[in-house]
């Protein structure tokens, strides 16, 4: 948790600071470190933001995780377009069938940007045919893709 007593400027402040030791390490140890936007502050795509506004080292990045909070005002598009420039090379997504979240659009603005990295599945569920559901999400993922290069 974040210390109430700490203004939330001097955590951001050590944690892009961290992010930035890190950097210089994973990158003399050949990796790349990739930040899930998760936690009590970091998971607030202004926060996030503010972080990565002082990260200098190149070799640290975000991975997109699809949470509940990138739909907060201004909403998902200006959230994800305000730190898609730190946007490393995997995001998270949940089952792409689930209605509490714009996959299409982030499919969308994926297309627009080129992206080039992974998307892996973080499927929460239990089905009784798992091979069912895994087919039912590449069949999904497959027309996401298909329509974000029409829109």
């Amino acid at each position: 948790t974040v210390p109430p007593e700490v203004p939330r400027e001097k955590t951001i402040a050590q944690i892009a600071a961290s992010f930035n030791e890190i950097g210089k390490y994973g990158r003399d140890n050949g990796q790349l470190v990739r930040v899930e936007i998760h936690g009590v502050i970091t998971q607030e795509i202004p926060n996030i933001k503010a972080i990565f506004e002082q990260v200098t080292d190149p070799n640290v990045m975000i991975c997109w995780n699809c949470n509940d909070k990138d739909l907060l005002a201004p909403g998902f598009e200006a959230n994800f377009n305000s730190v898609k420039k730190w946007l490393g090379d995997t995001v998270h997504v949940h089952e792409l069938n689930l209605p509490n979240y714009p996959y299409q659009q982030l499919f969308n603005q994926f297309t627009k940007m080129k992206y080039n990295g992974w998307i892996l599945l973080e499927a929460s569920s239990n089905p009784a045919d798992r091979l069912a559901a895994m087919k039912e999400q590449l069949t999904l993922f497959n027309q996401m893709i298909s329509l974000s290069k029409k829109a």
